[in-house]
């Protein structure tokens, strides 16, 4: 299974709390046949909230891409297709980089793990 992270489940990656704040995730990402993938907008929405004092992402923020790709993830460039996506169906969300994860894991076939319950029920959700 092809499982792009949200910003929430990546941080609590970062944090090292997955475990225990997310198991069913958690399990699933250490199954062997996960393939785990991280975008770059979750980077670029840490970044931001970082710089502007809303968020400590639980390491500095240049260590934070070495730290996901040694534990094995996969990061994502937003490419133009990406941005483009016709999402079908629309989520309840108006997050610009929610959506932008949902359209991500739409053109790539990935699922999204996520845990915000406005996108908890859609149909490229994880269902844990």
């Amino acid at each position: 299974m092809k499982v792009l992270l949200d910003t929430h489940v990546m941080l609590s990656l970062l944090r090292r709390d997955i475990t225990q704040r997310y198991p069913a995730i958690a399990h699933q990402l250490a199954d062997p046949a996960t393939i785990g993938f991280v975008s770059v907008a979750s980077l670029w929405e840490v970044a931001l909230k970082t710089r502007l004092g809303k968020l400590d992402p639980g390491l500095p923020l240049e260590e934070i891409v070495g730290y996901l790709e040694a534990l094995g993830l996969v990061i994502l460039s937003i490419e133009a297709n990406h941005v483009v996506a016709h999402l079908t169906p629309i989520p309840a969300t108006r997050d610009p980089f929610d959506r932008l994860l949902l359209a991500i894991c739409q053109v790539e076939n990935l699922v999204l793990a996520t845990v915000d319950r406005a996108l908890a029920d859609h149909p490229l959700a994880l269902k844990a």
